[in-house]
């Protein structure tokens, strides 16, 4: 019997009352199943916040969104009495592999970069007339993709570690490792379980391509035995994608020797270091499907960044404001200090467990002042002690939070900021603290900007 028509009056339980699990509910209660929606919290009148026996005694399936830990409590008592238990990835590829057994699934994962690259590649989608989409942790949810009346020839998945860590039986025609570093490690316990979760998806997929450049992602990524295709900023050898000059070239996929051009540097905007490397990703996944050189370029040419991204909010008096919210973890925020030269950083709010060390010790000569936010400020101020004491370092102590916190944190930097300096909203850190989101935090910043700045040139 197919999975779909097992669904009919089946008791199913969804844990998690986000977005991932509404979308679950509406999927399945669509299919005719009986469902329950669990969580901690009560979100919604028909959240069910305890798992008694009688419910459980009831259930025959449990769908669970990502960022619930695998032991957590909810999760053992369905486990004891050995329920089948479903990410919603596998959820969906069960679901495709009855209605969409032709759709191809790519993944992209990776501690930074992953939203850029996964919107980038769907910019080659629509240049090439493809009809794909960008869904998982970025656009829809995979359910709600691969359920859609638009029938989707390929979905590019952007993929966190809570959503690999649950997902078994999903399998990829290729998927993308970008970058491993320090970030979730309160939720994986330690740097080696978070590492081993990315990798994870390797063994789900076809074909890798992997940053050589990074050192964690061929470290962890060696035991994979299946097709590999690197890419860096170097010139590209055989098998490879990468820079000779001022051109992005591809010497992976064109079916011989020879090397094909997919973009220029003039066709990515920033153009800096880590986004290039970005778009080399994008590229590489894209050729993976047979797009034309041509038409990657068209689609990285047409291309812009989301707000929040290294994102050039004013340039005035010699002075440049970037608002880099987005940049939640010390990885995130070093390629945002190294792609500047004379930094006033604002750092600082949740660290999420992550080390700041590499963070100063590598980017000790792109700030030349510092703002301190946040509950985790300690952890950016022993780095600093260590490997940059002599560096002013200004700390907000005040119980401002949201817009009256970022109109302090602006006007002093205006205070300091000279010709030739950029202020660098790059936290290092998760917002949570003292906004409601990073885009909270970084819309407060430019609010405050146009308040206390722009009006002054």
């Amino acid at each position: 019997m197919s999975f779909l028509k097992t669904l009919r009056n089946r008791n199913v339980a969804v844990v998690g009352a986000g977005v991932t699990g509404n979308a679950m509910v509406d999927f399945l209660t669509s299919q005719g199943a009986i469902v329950q929606l669990f969580d901690e919290r009560k979100v919604f009148p028909d959240v069910i916040t305890e798992v008694t026996g009688e419910l459980i005694s009831k259930t025959s399936l449990v769908c669970v969104s990502p960022g619930w830990r695998t032991d957590h409590f909810f999760i053992e008592e369905f486990r004891k009495l050995n329920i089948e238990i479903l990410s919603e990835i596998d959820l969906a590829w069960r679901v495709k592999q009855e209605i969409a057994p032709n759709q191809k699934w790519i993944g992209v994962t990776g501690t930074n970069g992953k939203t850029t690259t996964i919107q980038m590649v769907a910019s080659i989608f629509k240049a090439a007339g493809i009809n794909g989409s960008a869904c998982g942790n970025v656009g829809d949810t995979v359910i709600a993709a691969v359920n859609s009346t638009e029938k989707f020839e390929v979905l590019a998945l952007e993929l966190s570690s809570f959503q690999i860590e649950w997902s078994n039986e999903a399998r990829f025609e290729i998927s993308c490792i970008l970058n491993i570093a320090d970030d979730h490690i309160d939720w994986h316990g330690s740097f080696d379980n978070y590492a081993k979760s990315k990798t994870k998806l390797l063994g789900m997929s076809k074909m890798a391509l992997l940053n050589i450049s990074d050192p964690e992602v061929i470290k962890y990524s060696a035991s994979y035995s299946g097709k590999k295709i690197y890419f860096s900023l170097e010139t590209p050898r055989l098998g490879e994608l990468g820079l000779v000059e001022n051109l992005l070239i591809d010497r992976a996929f064109n079916g011989s020797e020879s090397a094909e051009a997919i973009g220029e540097l003039k066709d990515i905007a920033p153009a800096v270091p880590h986004n290039v490397l970005n778009a080399l990703a994008a590229g590489g996944l894209t050729r993976a499907l047979g797009i034309s050189p041509k038409m990657v370029q068209q689609g990285l040419n047409n291309f812009e960044l989301d707000h929040h991204r290294l994102e050039l909010v004013l340039d005035q008096s010699e002075i440049k404001w970037v608002n880099d919210s987005k940049a939640t973890n010390p990885h995130a925020a070093l390629a945002a200090l190294l792609s500047q030269l004379s930094a006033i950083w604002i750092a600082g709010g949740l660290a999420k467990g992550a080390d700041m060390d590499d963070l100063i010790k590598r980017g000790k000569n792109r700030f030349r002042e510092i703002i301190l936010i946040g509950k985790d400020k300690d952890a950016i101020k022993s780095a600093l002690s260590k490997y940059s004491p002599d560096t002013q370092v200004h700390e907000i102590t005040s119980q401002n939070i949201g817009e009256d916190l970022m109109l302090e944190v602006v006007s002093l930097a205006n205070s300091i900021a000279k010709s030739g300096d950029t202020v660098l909203l790059a936290p290092a850190c998760a917002s949570m603290d003292q906004f409601k989101s990073y885009s909270h935090r970084g819309d407060a910043f430019k609010s405050a900007i146009s308040k206390l700045v722009a009006k002054n040139g």
